[in-house]
């Protein structure tokens, strides 16, 4: 870096010190809890290297990492895309910033940061990594991933350097593992796997010992005919030994514990070399460590957007002279094409919000004298709700009601207005949230008097209030509708928020939250390709369907489902895995390159077990004249790789029906993924 590249960037260093710590300051003030934020300015070529890397300075030597960083170099280039910022889930996080930006995008960027940093720090989903630890100096709450990583890239390049291993070889093993490293249990805490004996215990193995010692062979016999595998293929009274007893997600890790490879000068599989299956113990341990930022992508996305808005705009962390410029590249963010997880998970965390407050208020509604579920839309007067519910006016412009704020007022930050008043150190120009507690805030910023949530509480469908209904008890609380509305409580939607950001992963999230409200008021609809006409197109607006589509790209982050069925297929030490069908077939020639892979990983014979859709030409034919879709016929098929070819075989659909879904099974509660 030149010297004035130097200065150039302690210069912009100095001009986010105030931003960062404010942000940070607010951030907290709104109920967040993020981990600590370091906070670096990087040049655009450094930044295209840090999202190569995925985040991170230090990885593994691996050609992966270049190709992904000449992609990401292209995109700016010709496409015209540009990384704002990138940060990682690490305690503390680490951010890197664009020295390149605009002040007011760098405050977008750093609002950004602090909510990503609370999602990573509070979500359990996260915590299936992340250690509770801490150290002499001060308490850790989530990973040392830079650490990790860097000590990964350290063990994989000392694999490289050493004379008795091939550089090469190390760098194919690697890239038969990149074509299954998310084929993982992401559900599952992360925990390593050793060896072990292939499915049987020492007592299983003592009697087999047993048995061999009453047939009186010798010790070359028993070493060159009965040797491990016939062994381990035998199991009660002769019969096959199959193993896992139940199919298993945790492919990477099955191969760890019982994969081989295949050597070719004594045409058998041969055990791993303990470099090997450190490898594959890496690539699966980060597989584990990014897992759960691809299983929240949305959920995080939108609540990082969520937040970024609320302190942008909502709290003025974007000057006047900076609004423009921040709105400018918030839309086009919000209004990128395909499935933007930072428009989805913005307006479900909104609806999210929204429903929570109006249910509130309904409640209390419900419970004025006279008010029924029958009578609700045509005897409460919403513009007079609406208007009980506004912010009072010292809570809504604080700068110009501190002389009507009272210190023993929940919604006041008693100690901030104290040293506001006494020596005038806070600055209520700039930020007068200080003078704010979070109960302050929430009433600030009630979304439902915001402009574009007006009318939300009257569109509440009579079924819902007939539901919030059933389970109340004290129906005669309030006597006048005005007296309900003052009792509401303003941080009811935050609260619930905060909530769902504990448990949730995009599945459930979406499962949970997509309603035909929703769906309504946002415009979404499903659309298909139809094999009859080669087209595309609009095939439907119910909030089922439109679920469903959004179910099976995030379902195991949009890839097919793949489980090891048998490890000792037919009694041959072969490896059966199957495919988890939801509807969606799998592309059949890439799947045959895939198990050529994990032959390599296996050292034997590798089949899986599939359903494909085939049509008929005359169905197709007939379809495409009477203008709908043909019905395909569902079919088992076996792909099969031996080391030499590559063979698929129809099977009888007994083999193949446990591995078809009903309808699409996503067993999305989070209680029990977290058990």
């Amino acid at each position: 870096m030149s010297r004035t590249d130097r200065i150039r960037a302690q210069h912009a260093a100095e001009e986010l010190e105030e931003p960062v710590e404010e942000a940070a300051a607010l951030a907290r003030k709104l109920g967040l809890d993020p981990y600590r934020v370091n906070y670096w300015i990087v040049d655009h070529d450094e930044m295209n290297e840090l999202i190569a890397y995925g985040g991170f300075q230090h990885r593994y030597p691996h050609w992966r990492w270049g190709m992904a960083y000449e992609r990401q170099r292209k995109q700016g280039q010709f496409l015209g895309g540009k990384a704002f910022e990138i940060v990682n889930n690490d305690d503390p996080a680490h951010a890197f910033l664009q020295e390149s930006n605009a002040l007011a995008d760098q405050k977008a960027v750093i609002t950004h940061v602090e909510a990503h940093a609370d999602f990573f720090a509070n979500n359990q989903w996260f915590g299936l990594f992340n250690p509770s630890r801490s150290d002499s100096e001060a308490p850790r709450r989530g990973p040392d991933a830079s650490a990790m990583l860097a000590r990964h890239g350290e063990t994989i390049g000392s694999y490289m350097a050493d004379p008795e291993i091939d550089r090469a070889a190390v760098e194919r093993w690697i890239d038969h593992l990149l074509c299954i490293e998310d084929v993982i249990d992401q559900y599952q805490a992360y925990k390593p796997v050793g060896n072990t004996d292939e499915g049987f215990d020492d007592a299983e193995l003592a009697e087999l010992a047993d048995q061999l010692d009453d047939l009186d062979v010798s010790e070359d016999v028993r070493r060159h005919v009965f040797d491990t595998e016939w062994l381990e293929a035998q199991g009660e009274d002769g019969a096959p030994a199959s193993f896992p007893e139940e199919p298993e997600s945790d492919l990477l890790g099955f191969l760890r514990q019982h994969g081989k490879q295949y050597d070719a000068d004594s045409d058998r599989a041969v055990e791993m070399e303990p470099w090997q299956r450190e490898v594959i113990e890496i690539v699966r341990r980060e597989a584990h460590y990014f897992a759960p930022q691809r299983m929240t992508k949305v959920m995080n996305e939108g609540w990082a957007s969520y937040w970024e808005s609320t302190m942008m705009a909502g709290e003025g962390f974007a000057g006047a002279d900076e609004f423009l410029l921040y709105a400018d590249h918030m839309s086009k963010v919000l209004g990128s094409p395909g499935m933007n997880p930072y428009k989805l998970g913005l307006e479900l965390w909104t609806y999210v919000e929204n429903s929570t407050n109006r249910r509130a208020v309904v409640e209390n509604l419900l419970r004025v004298d006279g008010i029924t579920p029958e009578t609700f839309h045509d005897d409460v007067d919403f513009a007079a709700v609406r208007a009980h519910l506004e912010p009072d006016p010292e809570i809504r412009d604080v700068r110009h009601h501190i002389g009507d704020l009272d210190a023993d007022d929940p919604r006041v930050d008693a100690t901030a207005l104290d040293r506001y008043l006494t020596d005038e150190s806070v600055d209520v120009d700039a930020y007068p949230w200080k003078l704010l507690s979070f109960e302050g805030l929430a009433e600030r910023h009630y979304s439902l008097v915001k402009p574009q949530h007006r009318g939300f509480i009257e569109r509440i469908s009579r079924a819902e209030l007939d539901s919030i209904a059933r389970y109340m008890f004290d129906d005669a609380k309030y006597d006048t509708v005005g007296d309900a509305v003052d009792d509401v409580s303003y941080t009811r939607g935050w609260e619930r928020m905060f909530e769902i950001r504990e448990s949730h992963n995009d599945v459930t999230f979406v499962d949970e939250f997509l309603t035909q409200e929703f769906v309504d008021r946002n415009n979404y609809f499903t659309y298909e390709y139809t094999r009859a006409n080669k087209q595309h197109r609009v095939t439907s607006t119910d909030y089922e369907d439109v679920k469903k589509k959004f179910l099976l790209k995030l379902t195991n982050f949009g890839n097919p489902t793949i489980t090891v069925e048998d490890g000792n297929y037919r009694n041959r030490n072969e490896l059966l895995l199957g495919h988890r069908y939801n509807g969606v077939a799998l592309d059949l020639q890439q799947a045959k390159a895939t198990l050529e892979r994990v032959y390599e990983l296996w050292g034997r014979p590798v089949s899986l077990l599939t359903i494909d859709k085939e049509y008929d030409d005359h169905d197709l034919e007939v379809a495409r004249r009477r203008g709908r879709e043909p019905a395909p016929e569902e079919v088992g098929k076996q792909i099969r790789y031996d080391g030499e070819e590559t063979t698929i075989e129809l099977v009888e659909w007994d083999a193949v029906e446990h591995l078809a879904a009903d309808d699409v099974d996503y067993d999305t509660k989070p209680d029990e993924w977290l058990a």
